[in-house]
């Protein structure tokens, strides 16, 4: 699906909390959007997906104008938000019942997915029998049960320690090459962002505002040996450089 934002922004009262953006998504892209907390980074996700809308500007899904929460999408949020009373296969097949559709006629595909993100065995588990990790692998397949052409992700793996994100950031790379739908993924991570990016979009702190787009031209997959590429540690001192010159992050104290 392809995600077109021509002079996009938000007020909230007087706080304009997203200035206006532009920007051209295309279909099966992966787009990574890195910023500080509170530039709207969070708020442009709910804007695409229309569950707010445009104060300024318009925002076109598949070239529609979106003008009401779209329902051919997947979202993840930072918490997993499982059904506790449900395994781990019925809390993915939970949104196939909200949409009115047959659970039975997705049970296969819900299967393929939780095998797909490495819970097949977890099938009948519980969510207080997963760990964090295993919990937000539900919700990601949850999210894909229904085939969106695209998925909106909001600092999906926020909650987790180093060692799980970098699993998950390994596994959600393999699941996007495979399906190859068109993901937003929001992050604080500067190196989640280049990691698994076709393009960065690097946001300006409130108002947020895009300040630049860096496209990533490291070769896929990119497994754990990726940290290393020159092209990676380039682009990582090139947004972190930005972040410096705005004054969201601080250089190392100067010596006594």
């Amino acid at each position: 699906m392809t995600v077109e934002l021509r002079g996009a922004g938000r007020r909230f009262g007087t706080l304009q909390a997203v200035s206006p953006v532009d920007l051209s998504i295309a279909d099966g892209e992966f787009i990574a959007i890195v910023g500080p907390s509170g530039c709207g980074k969070s708020t442009l996700l709910r804007m695409i997906s229309g569950l707010i809308g445009v104060t300024e500007g318009d925002i076109a899904v598949n070239g529609r104008p979106v003008r009401a929460p779209l329902t051919e999408l997947g979202i993840v949020f930072q918490q997993p938000v499982l059904l506790e009373w449900r395994t781990a296969l019925r809390n993915v097949l939970f949104q196939v019942e909200m949409r009115g559709l047959r659970p039975d006629a997705y049970r296969a595909r819900a299967l393929e997915l939780l095998d797909q993100v490495g819970l097949r065995d977890f099938a009948g588990a519980y969510p207080h029998q997963l760990s964090g990790g295993m919990r937000q692998r539900v919700a990601i397949a949850r999210s894909l049960v229904h085939d969106p052409g695209l998925l909106l992700m909001d600092e999906p793996f926020g909650a987790l320690d180093a060692l799980t994100r970098e699993q998950m950031r390994l596994d959600l790379e393999a699941l996007w090459l495979r399906r190859r739908m068109t993901v937003l993924f929001v992050t604080h991570s500067v190196d989640e962002a280049v990691l698994l990016a076709d393009r960065v979009v690097v946001m300006s702190p409130r108002p947020g505002r895009v300040d630049q787009v860096l496209e990533i031209d490291l070769p896929r997959p990119r497994g754990l040996a990726a940290r290393r590429h020159p092209v990676f540690l380039e682009l990582e001192e090139r947004i972190t450089d930005i972040f410096l010159s705005r004054g969201v992050l601080r250089g190392e104290p100067a010596a006594a």
